[in-house]
């Protein structure tokens, strides 16, 4: 259990067959604590990784072909961001098919011989799952649209009457997520105006009814499907959501900022919830070396911890760490809270600094040579702490984010949702600089000679981030990456769960591991004098035994 204390100083191509022919990689001794709770996951936005195909859009061929470079940057597994068959409204979180792989992506096939080619590789794989929500062009909801009000078809989603004259009014006033209500009305069989249905996210994603116990049924067939596949687990998308309020209340106070939400939110985390994730544990025990992640965006420490108790999920994102200022207060406060929030329950803590949602921490950091040497500085504080480090791409080269993509490239739905007040995430989501001296950068094949541009364009300014121009300079980032990343699993100072906070010069912090390792981080303005010992990795040059501004190093 994590503290903190305060001190000074089957058939051959069955899917039971796949899964046994790429196992993963087995753990050393059954009494170790499991693989995830202290893996650094390395999460992957497949449309911007790499495109094997040459249409413009990454793919899992480019997971594939890529292997080696993730195995080299030393991380033990990657969870994968949607690939399940979708229109694509929403980046493949619109998924109308969850036991199959997109045509985009490659089909089903594909991802079998990732997962084969990764577990050879000793790299776990993890994918997104949807259980709040499906597509619109789901088969469920194609026949709940074809049929009358009251029947079966439209009980698996939350279909409603709306209110006053001839039910011409939402059924209740949330808003949605991605901007404007959470309710659209459809047209009945008859061509009259007809029921409301729910869409917390955009209208192309109704909601489910969880209520329905052929949901649960339907997403536990979902969850064999790909575990007897080889999947090491899942990052459960808005894990918070999927029960609702008994009526459906009015909120009583309706917030119009996109892509939040707070604790008193009607929307999300409504206690029936956690008995889904119950049954969900319920399948994940069956495959004991199998792990679930649940995006959870709860404040309160209490409530949070609820997810990650014994029997519901294994891990839930902590965004505390990412949301913080860089100031050596406000970092160890995060630090202190995230570790906090499972520690009454016996789960791993998790750190993060950026994600396919976040604005990446170079940009948020500040921006320019002042972000990035904040941000390799954070890679050192959140590498040195106990749990499991998610890591998403593109941070090791410090690519910023893209604030001035042209309007007319903008995929996100917030954008359209939002009548173009709101540009959305396609900033951070902008695909990965391989080689070369010109966009895309090897992104997708013969680039050089003609191939499809990117799906969003990149930046010519990022010549010198790309993984060929920092993959042989020492000094790089994605060099000090590598060599955080292979000291954290090999070296013995990292042991234990706990940490312990040492007297710090003002405006930086100071902690330690139970095995030796100190780690101290300077977010003041002047140099302070590095804790007494040997410097195993710095962020920055250092000057004597001072540790510059804006700056981190390990010392043992």
């Amino acid at each position: 259990m994590t503290a903190v204390t305060d001190t000074p100083a089957a058939p051959a191509d069955s899917p039971a067959a796949l899964a046994e022919t790429s196992a993963a990689p087995a753990q050393a001794h059954s009494t170790e604590p499991p693989w995830w709770r202290s893996a650094v996951f390395y999460q992957v936005y497949p449309r911007s990784f790499a495109d094997s195909d040459g249409d413009g859009v990454g793919d899992l061929g480019g997971i594939r072909d890529k292997l080696g470079y993730l195995e080299l940057l030393g991380v033990d597994a990657i969870w994968v961001c949607p690939v399940l068959r979708s229109p694509m409204v929403d980046g493949g979180y619109d998924v109308a098919d969850p036991r199959d792989i997109d045509e985009t992506f490659g089909g089903l096939a594909a991802m079998d011989e990732l997962i084969r080619q990764a577990h050879l590789r000793g790299i776990r794989v993890v994918m997104d799952l949807v259980p709040n929500h499906t597509s619109d062009q789901h088969p469920w909801f194609t026949a709940a649209m074809a049929a009358a009000p009251g029947g079966d078809e439209r009980a698996r989603y939350l279909f409603r009457d709306g209110r006053g004259p001839e039910g011409a009014q939402p059924p209740n006033n949330w808003p949605s997520i991605f901007g404007g209500p959470a309710w659209t009305r459809v047209t009945e069989p008859d061509g009259t105006p007809g029921q409301w249905y729910l869409h917390i996210f955009a209208p192309e994603q109704p909601d489910l009814n969880w209520d329905n116990p052929e949901v649960a049924a339907d997403f536990e067939r979902t969850l064999r499907f790909w575990l007897d596949r080889g999947v090491d687990g899942f990052r459960l998308d808005v894990a918070h959501g999927m029960a609702k309020p008994d009526g459906l209340p009015d909120m009583a106070q309706v917030s119009t900022t996109l892509l939040v939400n707070d604790d008193n939110d009607p929307r999300f985390n409504n206690p029936r919830v956690h008995e889904i994730h119950r049954g969900i544990r319920r399948v994940l025990d069956e495959y004991p070396e199998a792990v679930t992640i649940g995006e959870v965006w709860v404040d309160d420490n209490v409530r949070f911890g609820e997810y990650v108790r014994p029997d519901e999920l294994h891990m839930a994102f902590n965004f505390r760490l990412a949301e913080a200022p860089f100031a050596a207060e406000p970092l160890r406060a995060a630090v202190e809270n995230s570790i906090a929030a499972v520690t009454s329950v016996g789960a791993a803590p998790t750190w993060t600094l950026s994600n396919h949602d976040i604005e990446r921490e170079v940009t948020r950091y500040g921006g320019g040579r002042e972000g990035l040497d904040r941000a390799r500085a954070m890679i050192l504080l959140e590498l040195a702490l106990p749990g499991a480090v998610f890591l998403y791409n593109g941070s090791e080269l410090g690519l910023p984010n893209v604030n001035d993509l042209p309007e007319h490239v903008l995929r996100d739905p917030v954008w359209e949702r939002s009548g173009h007040t709101e540009r959305g995430r396609d900033g951070c989501r902008v695909p990965i600089p391989w080689e070369g001296g010109a966009p895309p950068f090897g992104f997708s094949p013969d680039t050089e000679g003609g191939g499809a541009a990117s799906w969003l364009p990149i930046p010519a300014s990022w010549a010198e981030l790309t993984v060929e121009a920092q993959l042989e300079e020492l000094d790089s980032t994605l060099s000090l990456y590598r060599m955080a990343i292979e000291l954290r699993g090999a070296r013995p100072e990292f042991a234990g769960d706990q940490i312990e906070w040492y007297t710090s010069p003002p405006g930086a912090l100071v902690f330690g591991r139970p095995g030796g390792l100190v780690c101290a981080l300077n977010a003041s303005p002047e140099p302070v004098a590095l804790p007494p010992g040997d410097v195993l990795l710095s962020s920055a040059p250092r000057t004597g035994a001072l540790l510059a501004p804006n700056s981190a190093a390990w010392v043992v």
